[in-house]
């Protein structure tokens, strides 16, 4: 495939993780709207947004390895299809129990659509600078995709109703489908003779829906309850029973190969725990800003507007440059410690906070901390992978991000509220007891990103070659897997 056909092709797969990226802040804002016109219980609510998560964290891995298989553009276009298929469904259902299916179906279409796409990216794009620079647009695309979700979603349900939030998906799956099948160029897969562990693949996607089960449900029924630790010791049997499949497999879902790539592991702790923080500092701060300081959805939505545009001015214009030149694993280090600084700004906040000299600074490090780490990150994710692996290290990376995420948000909101309910105990006055509350999450999620930044100083040393391609260009890849460069 040439330059000129890459690019445009880049911006396809772009499109559709923005489409599912979108789709899941736009949900999150139109659930008031949701409960009220279907009769949702409070408890019930809660499930169109978790039979989604299930579904999705849960088939990352074995769409990832679908991809290898059977191809990854065709896997692809039927996440496509299916998201907009079951998007229609949602916005046709007429009960509870309805919209929930569609959203499971639609968390099935978003893990196909999600999980071959860095593979895609890989094979576009094998020059190392090249694939640099299309990482840093792919992940500006979702980190930019959330923060904009919430504007996109408030807006939406206020003029056209909630159900308008999912029609939308509807032209613009037909709009990615057409470009995807004409700049987007077909790849062979493997095939099914080259194997596929249904055994494995059952285990490991029960085991990771379980386990998400396990995190979503926490924080509705607490860490302690028996549905919590039941989901969660189910989980952690059948990943156990994943583990020792894989190592009797003539054809593993998950081969040790994959797993002995150069920083591959090393690469997705240190994901798994920055985008644990991260997601904390989303809603946190969502709830932060409206609860201790009143402002109103559409307000805090415009609030968060520096982050996603710093963001995409630090990851689209100087990320993957600096990682073409520095290489990935400095930049990641470089980034994660600003993002510790931004969440020891957070952890200062006062209950009578002004935007523009409390916050704004701490959204500010913010952008440029996600610039700079989620690229370099994702970079490392999939820098030692077989091309033949590509798709099983992508859905491997998206399932890390997404478990993350998922654990870290309920942990923290978790720790938030404990802490809140401990000081309105004592005397505390509400709003100042929620503001406490708020900032203790971030002192943990600051040590979250401490450990992610000791893996990656302790896990990688630079040994670097000079190149004779430009002078002094430095070109070598260390232990968390850096590209050459």
């Amino acid at each position: 495939m040439t330059g000129a056909t890459r690019w445009p092709a880049l911006l396809v797969l772009c499109a559709g993780s923005l489409m599912i990226i979108l789709d899941g802040s736009i949900v999150a804002v139109a659930l008031p709207a949701v409960q009220a016109d279907l009769g949702f219980t409070a408890t019930g609510l809660a499930w169109v947004v978790n039979a989604y998560l299930v579904a999705f964290g849960g088939l990352l891995l074995l769409a990832g390895r679908l991809g290898d298989l059977l191809g990854r553009r065709q896997i692809f276009l039927a996440g496509v299809l299916l998201f907009s298929a079951a998007s229609l469904l949602c916005a046709l259902a007429e009960g509870p129990g309805t919209l929930v299916a569609a959203r499971f179906a639609q968390g099935v279409g978003g893990a196909l659509t999600t999980a071959v796409s860095l593979g895609m990216i890989v094979r576009l794009f094998p020059e190392a600078a090249e694939r640099a620079r299309a990482i840093a647009v792919f992940s500006f695309t979702g980190a930019a995709g959330a923060s904009l979700g919430l504007l996109v979603g408030g807006v939406l349900t206020d003029l056209a109703g909630w159900r308008s939030i999912f029609l939308i998906n509807l032209p613009i799956g037909a709009v990615i489908a057409a470009a995807t099948r004409r700049l987007v160029a077909p790849d062979r897969g493997a095939g099914l003779r080259a194997g596929l562990d249904l055994l494995g693949a059952v285990l490991a996607t029960a085991g990771l829906m379980a386990a998400v089960l396990a995190i979503v449900g926490a924080g509705e029924h607490g860490w302690a309850s028996p549905r919590t630790l039941g989901a969660g010791g189910l989980a952690v049997a059948l990943l156990a029973g994943f583990a020792a499949r894989q190592r009797r497999a003539a054809t593993p879902l998950l081969p040790p190969r994959v797993l002995r790539a150069p920083g591959l592991v090393a690469a997705n702790a240190t994901q798994f725990l920055m985008v644990a923080a991260y997601f904390g500092f989303q809603f946190l701060l969502a709830l932060y800003l409206q609860l201790v300081l009143g402002l109103d959805p559409a307000a805090t939505g415009f609030a968060f507007l520096p982050t996603p545009l710093v963001i995409g001015a630090v990851s689209l214009g100087l990320a993957g440059r600096l990682v073409g030149r520095y290489g990935a694993r400095t930049v990641l280090v470089s980034g994660l410690t600003l993002a510790v600084v931004g969440f020891l700004l957070l952890t200062r906040l006062p209950v009578d906070a002004r935007y523009a000299t409390d916050v704004l600074p701490a959204m500010l490090v913010f952008g440029v901390a996600g610039g700079l780490t989620l690229p370099a990150v994702t970079t490392l994710a999939m820098a030692g992978a077989d091309p033949a692996d590509a798709g099983l290290a992508s859905g491997l990376a998206n399932t890390t991000q997404q478990v993350g995420g998922a654990l870290g948000l309920a942990v923290l909101a978790t720790l938030a509220a404990s802490r809140t309910g401990t000081l309105r105990a004592a005397g505390t006055e509400p709003v100042a007891a929620l503001a406490l509350g708020y900032r203790s999450a971030f002192a943990v999620a600051a040590a979250l990103v401490t450990a992610a930044l000791l893996i990656a100083l302790l896990t990688a040393h630079d040994r670097r070659r000079r190149s004779g391609a430009g002078r002094g260009a430095p070109a070598a890849h260390d232990a968390l897997g850096r590209l050459p460069t």
